[in-house]
């Protein structure tokens, strides 16, 4: 059991008969009035993702993540595919399930599963990743003084903020815990 004043991002909890994950989350108190948490979380079943509203008080089960090493396969149109790195057992997670973290999927990227009985539910993608500039803006001399940036896309579909320097073709490195540029591969 855990109160929301315990709340870390990642945690797991079963809330409403489903399992959710806290994406992040804010402590607020008003001037006589119990305090609260407000956080968004993000139903691992549906990939569904609410804002809640939690008095500090009240308890709420964490749910039990058994972590096992996996790769990412391939990608279709509705899932993703994914092999256990243990067993050898090949598995699809929906895209929906997955949310933004299928930017970070590249064939063959080896990946943290979460399984919640036996069911993988959730991944969790290496901490930098590599990828491809697919679209920028060209090069050009700009405001190089207050260290500003352009966005791009990247061979994903994620767009980031890069410096002026980094032109179509070059590889970045990305954190994946924060979306941003770390620097050029």
């Amino acid at each position: 059991m855990v109160t929301p004043n315990d709340f870390r991002t990642g945690l797991l909890i079963r809330y409403n008969g489903e399992i959710y994950e806290v994406l992040s989350y804010s402590r607020t108190r008003t001037a006589q009035r119990r305090a609260r948490v407000l956080t968004r979380i993000r139903n691992i079943r549906t990939g569904a993702t609410i804002e809640e509203s939690f008095e500090s008080e009240i308890k709420l089960e964490t749910v039990e993540l058994e972590r096992r090493r996996g790769q990412f396969l391939y990608a279709d149109d509705t899932n993703y595919y994914f092999m256990d790195m243990e067993t050898y057992d090949q598995f699809p997670i929906k895209k929906e399930t997955l949310g933004d973290k299928i930017y970070y999927l590249t064939e063959g990227v080896e990946v943290e599963i979460g399984y919640v009985d036996q069911v993988p539910m959730i991944i969790n993608p290496p901490m930098f990743i590599v990828l491809a500039v697919v679209e920028t803006e060209p090069n050009y001399r700009g405001d190089t003084a207050t260290g500003g940036g352009k966005p791009a896309r990247l061979s994903t579909g994620l767009v980031v903020d890069v410096p002026f320097f980094i032109k179509v073709g070059d590889r970045v490195r990305i954190d994946t815990r924060t979306n941003t540029y770390v620097e050029r591969a």
